[in-house]
């Protein structure tokens, strides 16, 4: 037998070993969830700088600082709202009733859906894969994650540590590379939840059709900014830059374009060439960038730079001291791309912004609502009938206003894309309702009304009918 036949061996003896193991436990109680929960958090408190080191390595070079508060914290920040919330979420919830059933009593039980298949990606590995696994778990179910083959080293020491803080029909990792996620993707889980680009989700979602696998797919796509002309534009760039250089632009929420108002593009450019020298300067600067992974997304993001250097559009560059392993690539504007271009018919995924000059707000909603829905949409707005014109007349996955990045670190919002960015949405508690099945249940008390209708059918039938389809 090959490799191949091998992996696929193994991978279904895991699910099945995971299966049988929530046959037993069906419906874990709290005390059980909130220990699994506690067992991730001993795992990345116990070991941050061991995952820091291996994340970095993989990069090329990221700093420790980056992977903390863009990872380590916000699943931090996660397991303890998820803790505090767990009782309430668990216990049923009432439901009413018509005056034709005052009998019944009815109620929604959040079940257990069983065993789901986490498939995580490389930009965030840990954030990605672990993050996902706390809704999971609060929500009574077992998870088998395939991290990305890009980031070999941390997949290797997420198996490793994985496997020391649960049981393997609890939680597993499986490593491997393209083959091993695509007989991963078609196996018969629970549900599986996918992140990554929009052209891969296309062939998860057909692998797990076969299965009809339930799905929540994270994928991307041109995130737009808009600075409205009250706004000042200083301010609105400093928010931009952190936004669009953390982890060199590989934020699948990050800034992709930006558009602002026709007259004060030249301070947009200055303001930004201000904010990442400031952010990166020449001193230290390279100890705080993060490199780019994998040659193919360097190489890409070359031939998109190449492609708008030969169609003459204006390049601006910001001259900043990159790290020394890995690969690197500046801070780089496009101002005003075709629409027609590389970069401007792709998600970036790197430290190149499009920045698009308009003359009036309705001029660059109609460009947002001329592109495909994006995972996130950011507006820049002191004015709330502004705000709340661009939020009526565009479709987004999530919002940050006056910011970036900010809505994925609220515990109590839900997130997800919506049609080429997503499918479904998670997190806290719609994170514990996306991984459960809830089951409607209605009680006869005293009497069923359903015997007032049964045959042989009469005159008393027929006023029945007539009441109760008023």
């Amino acid at each position: 037998m090959n490799d191949s036949g091998q992996e696929q061996i193994y991978l279904h003896t895991m699910l099945t070993q995971q299966r049988q193991a929530f046959e037993q436990e069906p419906f874990p109680s709290l005390a059980v969830r909130r220990d699994r929960l506690d067992r991730i958090g001993r795992l990345l408190k116990n070991h941050r700088n061991e995952l820091c080191e291996v994340v970095s390595r993989d990069f090329g070079h990221r700093s420790s600082h980056e992977t903390t508060m863009l990872e380590i914290v916000p699943m931090m920040g996660s397991l303890r709202h998820t803790r505090s919330h767990l009782r309430s979420w668990m216990r049923p919830e009432r439901r009413g009733r018509s005056i034709e059933f005052l009998q019944m009593s009815n109620w929604v039980q959040h079940q257990p859906l069983g065993v789901v298949g986490i498939m995580a990606p490389w930009n965030y590995p840990l954030l990605l894969a672990l993050g996902p696994l706390i809704d999971i778990l609060a929500a009574g179910n077992r998870a088998m994650i395939k991290p990305s083959e890009l980031v070999p080293e941390t997949s290797a020491l997420l198996a490793k540590l994985v496997a020391e803080y649960f049981k393997p029909e609890e939680v597993t990792v499986i490593e491997g590379g393209v083959e091993v996620a695509a007989a991963f993707s078609a196996l018969p889980f629970d549900h599986l939840l996918f992140t990554g680009s929009t052209n891969v989700g296309k062939k998860v979602m057909a692998a797990a059709a076969a299965n009809l696998t339930p799905l929540t797919l994270e994928l991307g796509g041109k995130s737009p900014t808009i600075i409205a002309p009250d706004y000042p534009v200083a301010s609105a760039t400093q928010d931009i830059v952190f936004g669009k250089l953390m982890n060199a632009g590989q934020t699948c929420i990050a800034p992709d374009y930006v558009l602002v108002k026709k007259d004060k593009l030249d301070s947009f450019v200055e303001a930004f060439f201000e904010q990442v020298q400031r952010f990166y300067p020449s001193a230290t600067g390279s100890a705080h960038f993060t490199s780019l992974v994998g040659a193919r997304a360097h190489e890409r993001l070359l031939k998109g730079l190449n492609e708008c250097r030969e169609r003459g559009i204006d390049i601006r560059t910001v001259d900043i001291p990159l790290p020394k392993s890995g690969l690197g690539l500046q801070p780089t504007l496009l101002i005003n791309p075709p629409a027609d271009c590389l970069l401007m018919e792709e998600e970036i995924f790197g430290p190149v912004l499009p920045v698009i000059p308009y003359n009036t707000l309705d001029d660059a909603i109609a460009f947002v609502r001329s592109r495909p829905r994006p995972l996130a949409l950011y507006i820049f707005t002191h004015e709330s009938e502004t705000q709340q014109k661009v939020l009526e007349k565009t479709i987004s996955g999530n919002v940050t206003v006056n910011g970036t990045l900010l809505h994925i670190a609220q515990n109590d919002l839900p997130f997800g894309g919506v049609g080429p960015s997503g499918l479904g949405a998670y997190h806290g508690y719609e994170g514990f309702k996306r991984f459960s099945h809830a089951r409607g249940i209605a009680k006869v008390r005293l009497f069923n009304p359903a015997r007032l209708a049964t045959p042989p059918y009469g005159r008393f039938t027929a006023l029945l009918a007539r009441f109760m389809g008023r």
